[in-house]
């Protein structure tokens, strides 16, 4: 149960909330991912999932959305948040990504990640749109595919001060993801091997404006904008998040020389530097 550290064979920490944030938190377990969720801002302030790609389960989807019952109700974005309104309960832990194992391990986990807690409001335009963000963890599987096709995804929203209110929460305008994976000889488990992670942060600032939060006419689609998609240094993201990730800083796979140049815009997952 829960996001394992020692999946991939080398260390992969989840990354820490500290300070106020970690006193307002809680680390919820599910079946191969846990959730770290700030009561305050009622959404997750990180996400950890393993992922082996070598197992996964095509399990049906279902779309049973719901407390955990484990926290209150009132730290949690429910669906008063999501209704009558174009705004996405977005996945933060992918549906699939944690659906491996035996079959009966595999519905658990593809049931778990439709908690709320596991939710977080999208534009319709972004948490809907072609796969760029979503195939992410896709693309770097493939490129790990010598290591047993396992990753260690981390991801959530970025917990702003100026995200704009909305029904009672306020509304993210970025998230970030980071992949790992370990490219040395170890990815079976017996400690060797080398970490690396890539980082990615997308910015749905062009679609949200919560002034205008509306619930289109039947067959309407909503007129949103484009949504931006960038790979960026891992340490930029424990600098906007305020997590500490010290490992994953330091098997950041973007060069410096493209550091230099600041965040990388991609346009397709071919753009992604691995």
């Amino acid at each position: 149960m829960g996001f394992d550290e020692r999946f991939l064979g080398v260390g992969a920490a989840l990354p820490r909330v500290i300070g106020a944030e970690a006193a307002a938190s809680v680390s919820l377990d599910y079946v191969h991912f846990t959730v770290v969720l700030d009561s305050v801002r009622r959404l997750a302030r990180v996400t950890g999932v393993n992922i082996d790609g070598a197992t996964l389960v095509d399990v049906a989807r279902g779309d049973d959305w719901r407390f955990d019952e484990r926290v209150p109700e009132d730290w949690q974005t429910g669906p008063a948040v999501y209704a009558s309104n174009d705004l996405d309960r977005g996945h933060l832990v992918r549906r699939r990504d944690p659906v491996w194992g035996t079959p009966e391990v595999a519905a658990r986990a593809n049931s778990d990640t439709f908690h709320y807690t596991n939710a977080a409001p999208q534009a319709g335009g972004f948490n809907q749109s072609e796969e760029l963000w979503l195939g992410l963890e896709d693309h770097v599987l493939e490129h790990a595919q010598a290591n047993r096709l396992r990753l260690s995804v981390f991801t959530a929203p970025v917990l702003g001060p100026d995200d704009p209110p909305y029904r009672g929460i306020r509304i993210p305008l970025r998230f970030w993801k980071i992949a790992a994976w370990n490219r040395g000889a170890g990815a079976s488990g017996d400690g060797d091997g080398e970490l690396a992670a890539a980082g990615f942060v997308l910015d749905q600032t062009p679609l949200v404006d919560t002034s205008q939060v509306v619930s289109p006419a039947p067959g309407e689609v909503p007129p949103l904008g484009p949504f931006r998609t960038f790979q960026v240094p891992i340490a930029d993201i424990a600098a906007i998040t305020g997590l500490v990730m010290p490992d994953l800083v330091a098997a950041d796979v973007l060069p410096q020389t493209a550091v230099a140049t600041g965040w990388r815009r991609l346009h397709a997952a071919s753009d992604v530097l691995l």
